[in-house]
Order: structure tokens, then sequence, then C-alpha cells
């Protein structure tokens, strides 16, 4: 079984990225880039390791703000989703990969859109997961009411107290998860406890609420020229199943993979569906 080699990469302005790879160096490698406020560990140790061991180089990062990579003061945000991706470039640099298949989850599947825009020729495929489509001006519906009123309760949250944290961010993990199958609410409360003590708090994480960016693809999906897979699941309460089946029609030949019940997660239940998805998408 694959065991993950971790190392920290430096990236632009002298960003600190912490990074984990699983499986053959010389194999095909993928690229996974996690949502808001969620560090790499949202790519479960062993969803990285079936993936490896499908013959993939896995390689999963902590994004700004999260996990054991460079924070800044909450409020107020020193960079944008632009950046987010230069950081992504950055990973694959150290690493001397000269073109990755991306595999991007929420504000990860906007920001891989973002690389895969501004740098065709670093992206060998994309595939997008429980995301929205970058740069378009499309109706699409809004988060679900229940999910808002949930959001808008994160301003009461004091995010340096560690039990009111890790409370709401339970909750959070509830409210996103799969209508179809059971919710295990004790080994996501664990999760979430390891997840936050590795980050030091998620106080610096509440900083992707601000993020800005996108501009700089404004208009381009419809010419993106790596081979799309979209997955989304069909009772998704942040971006309804409609955002990533606008996606799909948006990009000519992308192939479309809907989760039946699924909701904003990576429900280990659906791994078997969604690894061996990634593997053919990637081969």
């Amino acid at each position: 079984m694959a065991e993950e080699t971790s190392k920290n990469v430096v990236g632009g302005n002298g960003v600190t990225i912490a990074t984990g790879t699983f499986g053959d160096p010389l194999a095909p490698p993928v690229l996974l880039i996690m949502g808001a406020m969620a560090s790499m560990m949202w790519w479960p140790d062993e969803f990285c390791r079936k993936l490896a061991a499908s013959g993939r180089y896995v390689i999963r990062y902590d994004n700004r703000d999260t996990g054991l990579s460079t924070k800044y003061a909450p409020g107020n945000p020193p960079y944008s989703m632009e950046d987010m991706a230069g950081d992504a470039v950055a990973v694959l640099d150290a690493y001397g990969i000269a073109s990755a298949h991306l595999v991007g989850m929420s504000l990860g599947g906007m920001i891989a859109q973002i690389l895969a825009l501004s740098a065709p020729e670093r992206v060998s495929s994309l595939t997008l997961v429980s995301t929205t489509p970058m740069g378009l001006e499309l109706e699409l519906p809004p988060i679900s009411t229940d999910y808002m009123e949930h959001v808008a309760a994160a301003e009461s949250v004091d995010w340096s107290d560690r039990t009111q944290v890790i409370d709401f961010m339970t909750k959070d993990a509830r409210m996103v998860a799969s209508t179809a199958h059971p919710h295990d609410a004790n080994r996501i409360r664990a999760f979430i406890e390891r997840d936050h003590d590795r980050s030091g708090g998620l106080l610096s994480a509440t900083n992707h609420f601000m993020l800005q960016g996108g501009d700089t693809v404004k208009g381009k999906l419809k010419s993106l020229e790596a081979p799309l897979l979209v997955i989304h699941g069909t009772t998704d309460p942040i971006f309804s199943v409609e955002h990533g089946m606008a996606i799909a029609e948006v990009v000519a030949g992308s192939e479309y993979l809907p989760i039946a019940g699924g909701g904003h997660e990576l429900h280990r239940a659906d791994w078997g569906i969604i690894i061996p998805a990634i593997v053919r998408h990637t081969d």
C-alpha cells in the first residue's frame, strides 16, 4: 500500500505550500486541489492510496490558510484565486512536472478552471467535482436556504475556540452529506478534530469566505482545451446539480457523471464510482 511522502514547496512571494504524494513518481501525475477552508486531508488517505494503486502519481497539498501552509491574519486575504492557481503551478514545478491531470473540488474546482484556462500547457486533463462554472454569467440555482442559514450562523462562531469550531464544522459536514448513504457523525467529528489540530485552528481559513478572483478567465470556459470530466452530486446543497450540468454543457466533448444522492462531499461509498472514472479520464 502506497505511503505518503511529504515536503514543503515555496511558491510566489515566499508562500510555503505543504504537499504530500502517493505512488510512483513515474506514473501519470494527478494533482488534487481541495475546496474552501479544507486542508489536503479532506482528500482522504485511503482515497489517495486507491487512486495511486490504479497507476497514478497522486499529489495533494494544503491551500493557503489551511493545514501546514502559509497563513494570514483573518479578515482581508492578500491573495486571490489566481494566486492560488499559481500555488498549484509552484507545486508542479517543485516536483518537476510539466503537465498534470487536475482534480479540483468546490473552490478547488474553481482554482483548477483558472489554471486550465490561463496555463493550458500545464494541464493534461481536468476533473471538476462539486463546483461551479467560472467566468460565465449564468442564472444558476443559489445555495439552498437551509445551508445559507447555516452559513449565516458562522458569524457567531468564535473561530479561535476549538469546541465551537469543531461543533460548527461537524454540523457543516452533516448538512452537505450524501442523502443516499449513512452519515457517520462520530467518524467525521474525529476527523475534523485531527484536521483542526494539525492546522493549529481554522481561524485563518475563514479568509476563504472573502476570496475574489475569476475575472482573468471571464468568458473563456467555452474554449477549454483540456479534456473535461464533471462529477456532481444530485443533492449538493451548495452548488446544485445544475452547476455541474452547466459546465458540461458549455464545454464541448466533456463527460458528465452524476452521483445519485451525492452531496458536497467525497462519500467513501461513492469512491467505487469516482475513482475508476478519474482513472479512465486520466488514462
